[in-house]
C-alpha cells in the first residue's frame, strides 16, 4: 500500500507537473484580424428613433458599471458610463442612468427624464437627428435592462 502511494506521487511529479507548467512563460499567440474589427455595428444595422425608453427591472446585486452607446443617425457614437452601487434598487438604478445621461450628453441635443420611477427616457430635441441606443456592457449583477423605442 505504501508502494502504491509512492508510485502515484512519482507519476504526478514526473508526468503531471511538467504538463501543468508547459504553458508558463510562453507568449500568447498574436490576435487575428477579427480582434481588430470595430465593436460598433454598421449604421445600416442599427435601429433609430426620436425617443428611447430604458426599463430597469430588479435592484443591483453588486457594484459595477453599465456602458451605453448613443449614436445619432449622421454622427459619431458616444459611450456613456453609469456607475451603480449594490445598494441601488430599480428606481435608484433608473435615476443613476438618467443622471449619467444628463451629465454626459449634450443638453441642447437630448432631453433625459425618468418615468414611472424605474424607467429612463431619452428623447432628441426638435431639429436633431434620430439616434440609436444600446447597452454595450454591464458588470452589475441582477439588474435587467430593456431598451425599446417609444
Amino acid at each position: 500500500m505504501n508502494t502504491r502511494h509512492s508510485i502515484g506521487r512519482a507519476f504526478s511529479l514526473t508526468v503531471l507537473l511538467p504538463l501543468a507548467l508547459a504553458g508558463c512563460g510562453t507568449t500568447p499567440p498574436a490576435p487575428g484580424p477579427e480582434a481588430e474589427a470595430p465593436l460598433a455595428a454598421p449604421d445600416d444595422s442599427l435601429s433609430y428613433s426620436n425617443k428611447w425608453r430604458i426599463e430597469v427591472s430588479k435592484g443591483a446585486g453588486s457594484d459595477g458599471e453599465m456602458i451605453f452607446q448613443v449614436r445619432p443617425r449622421s454622427g459619431e457614437p458616444q459611450d456613456l458610463t453609469v456607475a451603480i452601487e449594490s445598494s441601488f434598487g430599480e428606481n435608484h438604478v433608473a435615476r443613476a442612468i438618467r443622471d449619467a445621461f444628463r451629465d454626459q450628453l449634450d443638453p441642447d441635443r437630448y432631453q433625459i427624464e425618468r418615468d414611472d420611477g424605474e424607467d429612463a427616457l431619452v428623447q432628441k430635441r426638435r431639429g436633431e437627428a434620430d439616434f440609436s441606443r444600446r447597452v454595450i456592457s454591464s458588470t452589475v449583477n441582477d439588474v435587467r435592462i430593456r431598451v425599446h423605442k417609444e
